[in-house]
């Protein structure tokens, strides 16, 4: 005969316990603040303050609705979902819910990148003589960002020591999976670092790209700094993680890079993530498409198609 012992703590009590735990795990302080984030503005539409045990698969259907009815994204509403399903999957393991939280399906969309017009007006550089060193510094991490495809927190932490340039190398010290990384400089980057360097002076445990105290550069910091520099070039976009789409796009498309490289440069654990790139930008695809496409096929044939 099997007891089962009634749970009495509240979800929101429960996700406490989970935060912590995850915590003590090495989890980033960026992953627990979305997961605090998610948890608490579901909480507008779902009672978190019962005992968690009596939350049933209806009640999940029913923030789902609401939050459909808000007119949320459905990336976003995914993103809600991914966090629900991760606290609850914790509450069975530690013996307080058995409920099953599935994932939310959407429609995925075409990841949005930098055009070839809009990099030139970002890549062209400034006078020395004349700009801000903000602005140099800037321009240097445009560079940097479509040299390695890297994530902003990876590029935030970066010292002076960090680059080898003898090795054509940058350690990556600070990666969202903790591994270390180490990411090649091509022989353009290596020349811009080089120069840099002989500007930015300093100390080798001083951040590469600092502050104006010189001290790290925040994220809401990094975030306004690129959003300025590229207005002030003309372009409307604004977002750091595009050049990390636009890096992925321009490797497999423009490059002829493969999944398995590209896998280690963007230093994804599994090959899943960069796959999702590859069905986006194939260069399979698009290669000799104008021998195989059925259009220019019939366009160079000799035959004519009549419009009756």
């Amino acid at each position: 005969m099997r007891i089962r012992i009634e749970n009495h703590s509240s979800a929101s009590d429960c996700f406490d316990d989970f935060i912590l735990a995850k915590k003590a795990l090495g989890l980033a302080e960026k992953t627990l603040d979305s997961y605090k984030n998610h948890f608490h503005a579901t909480g507008k539409f779902i009672n978190w303050n019962v005992p968690i045990d009596s939350i049933k698969k209806k009640d999940i259907d029913v923030l789902i609705s609401h939050l459909r009815d808000k007119g949320l994204k459905s990336h976003t509403i995914a993103s809600y979902l991914v966090t629900i399903k991760t606290f609850f999957s914790w509450a069975r393991e530690q013996g307080l819910s058995i409920l099953h939280v599935p994932l939310y399906k959407y429609e995925d969309s075409i990841k949005e990148t930098y055009t070839d017009e809009e990099l030139r007006l970002l890549l062209k550089k400034p006078n020395l003589r004349q700009c801000a060193f903000s602005e140099y510094r800037n321009w240097v991490i445009i560079n940097m960002l479509l040299n390695s495809g890297c994530r902003a927190a990876t590029l935030r932490n970066i010292k002076n020591s960090d680059i080898d340039l003898e090795s054509g190398i940058c350690y990556f010290r600070h990666t969202k999976n903790k591994k270390a990384q180490v990411s090649p400089l091509c022989s353009e980057m290596k020349h811009i670092l080089q120069e840099y360097l002989r500007h930015r002076k300093g100390t080798d445990n001083d951040y590469l790209f600092p502050n104006e105290f010189n001290g790290q550069m925040s994220e809401n910091c990094l975030t306004s700094a690129i959003q300025r520099y590229n207005r002030a070039r003309g372009v409307n976009k604004t977002s750091i993680h595009l050049f990390r789409h636009t890096f992925a796009r321009k490797y497999l498309l423009d490059c002829g890079g493969n999944a398995f490289t590209l896998q280690k440069l963007l230093g994804h654990s599994t090959l899943e993530m960069t796959q999702k790139y590859c069905e986006i930008f194939n260069s399979d695809i698009l290669r000799d498409y104008d021998n195989l496409s059925p259009l220019s096929q019939i366009q160079h044939s000799n035959s004519k198609i009549r419009i009756r």
